[in-house]
Order: structure tokens, then sequence, then C-alpha cells
């Protein structure tokens, strides 16, 4: 007899109608919200803020007598604040208790992160009458070149996000950033150096790193180092990195650090897609396999075409050629689409990035006037495209 499978469950327990409160360090005060559902499908948590802020509760009666928050600012019209979420209750938060269901009703929106207290700090400031967003300045976004360069030492900042990454040393990052609480790291196929020096980040409560290489296993994040790490965030970083950080913060979950790791690539990936412009397709999940190595072939095949029509030597006909390769473009996704239907709009948005990048690499190869190729090899494709 098959045995039946327990429901899944939070992996920190919470249930409909439980009160959760955590500190917001813009209000100063803690606040607190209802879970109203939960869905163990898809491991989410359906979560309504309240409207409330005061010192640490310890009990849901020290809330008083609370509702639901509306958002009257901007163009909200008195909704609701709620939201599903992850359903790994963050491990600064905490439930005080339970309470009758303020609220009985699905919730539509989705969203990363509670970041309780957030809606009701900006609903407050527009109460108070002020209509724009104060500056925050313990925020910042810069390059890669720009921390490993030009940056000074800035014991402010908490968050940081840092976009183009070519090479960026993270022991500079640990360096000149040291009460990091959130780091947003991003490149495509850049190098980190010296990931390990993360781990001097203590007080780090969310790490994400996306499209990054040069970490191994020895630069795991250490649950020691960084005590307070609330959501982990891997996507196209080495396979070595992805499981060493997967083993070490899989048992960190009950505990109430969320951790999400996609995309695990090892070397040979890394040295075969380096100049595939469609790579992300390469475990996006409406896409399989099979039809990642028929679109790789296809922009190959596509560029090869382009790239021909120069080599051979001048011609007038060469936009007229150009629009022949852009239909043959169209009329193979088409078909590839026909059978899995997994052209949507950022697929069809990506497809013309193709275009434009093959476009762009003939113009720096034989030195062409810019614009004509992309638009003779786009028109083509909108002539025959369903998709």
């Amino acid at each position: 007899m098959t045995a039946k499978r327990k429901p899944a469950v939070p992996p920190r327990p919470i249930a409909a109608g439980d009160v959760v409160a955590a500190f917001c360090a813009e209000l100063g005060e803690w606040t607190a919200a209802q879970i109203v559902g939960i869905d163990a499908e898809w491991e989410k948590a359906a979560v309504l803020d309240l409207d409330w802020s005061g010192p640490e509760p310890m009990s849901v009666g020290e809330l008083g007598d609370v509702t639901p928050l509306r958002m009257t600012h901007h163009s909200w019209n008195g909704n609701l604040a709620y939201c599903n979420f992850e359903w790994v209750l963050p491990r600064s938060y905490k439930v005080v208790g339970r309470m009758p269901l303020l609220h009985d009703g699905p919730s539509s929106s989705y969203g990363f992160g509670w970041r309780l207290g957030d809606r009701l700090a900006r609903q407050r400031r527009w109460d108070a009458g002020v209509r724009e967003d104060p500056p925050t300045p313990w925020k910042l976004t810069c390059t890669g070149d720009e921390v490993d360069g030009t940056a000074e030492a800035r014991p402010d900042v908490t968050h940081l996000a840092v976009r183009d990454v070519g090479t960026l040393d993270c022991g500079r990052i640990a360096r000149l950033f040291p009460n990091l609480t959130n780091l947003d790291l991003r490149g495509d196929l850049g190098l980190l150096a010296a990931a390990g020096r993360l781990n001097e980040l203590t007080a780090l409560k969310e790490l994400s790193i996306a499209d990054l290489f040069g970490m191994t296993k020895e630069d795991r994040l250490k649950p020691r180092c960084t005590p307070h790490l609330e959501a982990l965030y891997l996507d196209g970083v080495p396979a070595e990195y992805a499981n060493a950080m997967r083993s070490t913060w899989r048992p960190e979950i009950p505990n109430g650090t969320h951790v999400e790791i996609r995309g695990a690539r090892k070397p040979e990936w890394v040295a075969e897609n380096r100049d595939n412009p469609l790579r992300d397709w390469d475990g996006r999940g409406n896409i399989s396999k099979t039809n990642f190595k028929k679109s790789v072939a296809q922009y190959k095949a596509t560029r090869h075409a382009v790239m021909a029509v120069f080599s051979e030597g001048a011609g007038a006909d060469r936009p007229q050629r150009l629009t022949g390769i852009g239909r043959e473009f169209g009329e193979a996704f088409n078909e590839f689409d026909r059978r899995a239907g997994f052209i949507e709009t950022v697929e069809r948005e990506e497809l013309f990035d193709v275009l434009h990048r093959i476009a762009k690499d003939a113009e720096a190869a034989f030195g062409l006037e810019p614009g004509w190729v992309f638009e003779s090899l786009a028109s083509g494709t909108e002539s025959v495209r369903d998709w």
C-alpha cells in the first residue's frame, strides 16, 4: 500500500490567521501583518499589512484594535496592502499570535521579499502631505568599474546594487561597504574575484548574484559569518559554487532564509555560450532543451548568412538578400513556436535583440553605415512572423 504524502507546510510554522511582526528601519518602529492564507502548491503566503506600528509587541493584544492597511497614495484608490510572498517567514520576523481573519479573499498580487513596513511608511508620508519619496543615501547603484576604480569608502551604505560587472574584487566591496544588508551583483558572464570575502559582511540580509563566475566552493557564504541572511538568490553562477551554497543554506530555510538557486553552469557551458545572445534561454521554464538548441542553431545560421552577404563582395541586392534572411529567421521561429508555443513577449523582444546583435557585428566587421542592416533583417522577419 502506498503511503500518503504529508501535506507541504511552510518551513517556519505559519498559518492563516497568524499575525507576524517585524522591525521597520524607515519607521523606526515595529509593524505587523496578518497571514490570510497559505498556498502549498505554489509555496506562497498571502500577507495582509496592518495599519499599525509601535514598540516590539509580545502578543496580539498589544496591537490594540488594528485594521488592514489601505493605500490611498498615487493611484491606489483605497486598495488593501495585500500580496502573495514566498512562504518562508524571514528570520527577523516573529509570530505574535492569532486573530480572526481581517480579510478572506485571495490576492492577485505577487512579490519577492516581505519588506514589512515599506508600504505603511509610504502611506504615512502621503497622509502627511509628502508627495515625493525622501532621499535614500543608504542605497547606491553603480557599475563594477566604479567599485573597482573610483568608489570611496561608504560605511553609511546598506543597500548596494552593482551592474555591468566585468571583473570585480569582492574584497573591495567588503572594505568599502562594511555595513551592507542588501547586495545585488549582476554581470554578463563577468568575473567575481575573492568571493569568499563576502563573509566579512556580517550584517548581510539579502544576497543576489546573477550571470557571474569565478567562484568556487571555498567561496561559499557561511551561516556563522552571515547569521542574519534572509534571502539568497543565485542565477547563472558556477555549478561548484551553486552546489556548495545550496548544501550550506538549505538547512537554514527552517530558520528563515529563503533560497532560490538556478542556472548552475559548468565551465564548458560558459566557454560555449560566451558569445551566444540566447544563452538565457537555457533552463528557462517555458523553453525545452530541444528548442534552446534549435534556436541557437538558427541564430548561428542567420549570422553566418548575413556575414556571407558582405564577404562576397559588393552588390546592389544586399538589402533584398538581408530581407530574405530575415524572412527565413521569422519562418524558422514560426515553426519552432507552432510546435511548442514558447515565444511570449519577452522572447519576442529577445529575438529582435538577436537580429540587432547580428547587424552590429556586421557593421563592425565590414565598416557599414549603422541601422540599415537591422532594418532590412527586421523588415523580413516582421513580414512573416506569427509570434
